[in-house]
């Protein structure tokens, strides 16, 4: 008895004396939003590798818990992770430091390529640097997802089937299905910690997820303003899955429905979301700047992601409350599960996007290879030089 009270007492004092400083996580997540290509499949895959590996800052336990929950609610995969590992140690203060420092530098620089764009009436170098940075992309992705895999699924007999299964969903419908990760996460539990009222063969209780729609925006005067953040406030409270999974939502609003872009506008749109770094729903800021300037770029990213945010922390107390539950336990390992069997499914998603010719499948493959091989290798540099061999290469296939 006396060593559970000692265990007990050495995870209360580990939870509440961190080994880092919340500077020391903004500082990492300012990074991060900096140079972190690859969209959510690899952001998430640096975060586990950088602080449960290297630094263990952050449990695995708490990693999945994040993960799960980022599965589970609406918005942006990678910064609902971020926000969530913000939160662990440094509650709402942690949570809200983490988010911006993780989302200001991608914001700035889709800012920086809308001026550009409007300035110059397009990026023509943009699709080939596209070329490029997407295949190297996909090798980056390829290598995190694995390592995910093979640290969170390992050997075990009832998670595998459910990977297996949520890879090859997302495969087939190209979207993350979020009734997939809650079966899941129902499946694992009531396998393996069934409930009092179950295994008394009573009658069944009845559950429910209800979905908390939030708008953070009050009346703005500018019309086509209020109109922005309405819609992208919908996006970002509606939207499941990775960032990946907006854009066809965001083809059907900003395209088809408003008429705000044209479709070459919207392919290019998506083009800086893939070659900038952090979060890849980002690409609301750039549209946002297309269609009302630095104003609607503000406008559209604090409305995509002040409701993630929101998603996050209301449910994250709960979540580390009753965490160590064996039935809550069991939950998130089948969420966890079918959220990374969709991050691999999502790998072949984009691949088959990203992956047109020998060339780019050659530079996927290289990538992954060169980052298994060389572990200090720098993934920015590994993007910077895909870049420049997309800026050589893709000219002379296009017009070859």
């Amino acid at each position: 008895m006396s060593d559970l009270h000692t265990t007990a007492a050495t995870d209360t004092s580990a939870a509440s004396s961190p080994g880092y400083t919340l500077w020391q996580l903004a500082r990492y997540m300012l990074a991060l939003g900096t140079w972190g290509f690859g969209g959510p499949v690899a952001l998430a895959g640096y975060m586990y590798r950088d602080l449960v590996e290297k630094r263990q800052w952050i449990t695995d336990a708490d990693y999945k818990e994040g993960l799960a929950l980022a599965q589970l609610m609406p918005g942006p995969l990678a910064a609902q992770l971020a926000i969530y590992l913000g939160y662990v140690h440094y509650r709402f203060l942690g949570a809200s430091l983490v988010g911006i420092a993780f989302v200001l530098p991608s914001f700035f620089m889709v800012v920086a390529l809308g001026a550009a764009y409007v300035a110059y009436g397009g990026i023509g170098w943009m699709q080939s640097v596209f070329y490029g940075v997407g295949a190297a992309v996909i090798g980056i992705i390829a290598l995190s997802a694995y390592k995910l895999t093979a640290k969170s699924i390992g050997k075990d007999k009832l998670l595998w089937p459910i990977f297996l299964v949520s890879a090859a969903v997302t495969v087939i419908t190209k979207s993350e299905e979020v009734w997939l990760f809650l079966g899941a996460g129902i499946l694992v539990w009531l396998w393996r910690a069934p409930p009092a009222w179950l295994t008394r063969k009573s009658g069944l209780n009845s559950l429910a997820a209800p979905l908390l729609g939030m708008f953070a925006l009050n009346t703005i005067d500018w019309t086509k303003l209020k109109q922005i953040g309405l819609y992208f406030a919908y996006a970002g409270s509606f939207v499941f899955g990775s960032g990946l999974a907006i854009v066809p939502f965001l083809y059907g609003g900003v395209v088809k429905e408003y008429g705000w872009l044209t479709d070459q506008q919207f392919v290019d749109a998506v083009a800086v979301a893939m070659i900038t770094p952090g979060p890849v729903v980002i690409t609301t800021g750039f549209i946002g700047y297309l269609v009302t300037g630095f104003w609607g770029a503000v406008v559209a990213a604090l409305a995509t992601f002040v409701p993630c945010y929101l998603f996050t922390v209301i449910p994250a107390p709960y979540f580390k409350k009753y965490g160590k539950r064996p039935d809550v336990i069991a939950f998130v390992n089948g969420v966890t599960a079918a959220a990374i069997g969709s991050i691999a499914g999502a790998v072949i998603v984009i691949g088959q996007r990203s992956i047109s010719d020998w060339i780019t499948a050659a530079l996927a493959v290289a990538t992954a290879a060169i980052l298994w091989r060389f572990k200090k290798v720098p993934e920015p540099v590994i993007v910077a030089a895909a870049a420049v061999i997309g800026l050589i290469v893709h000219p002379l296939v296009t017009h070859g």
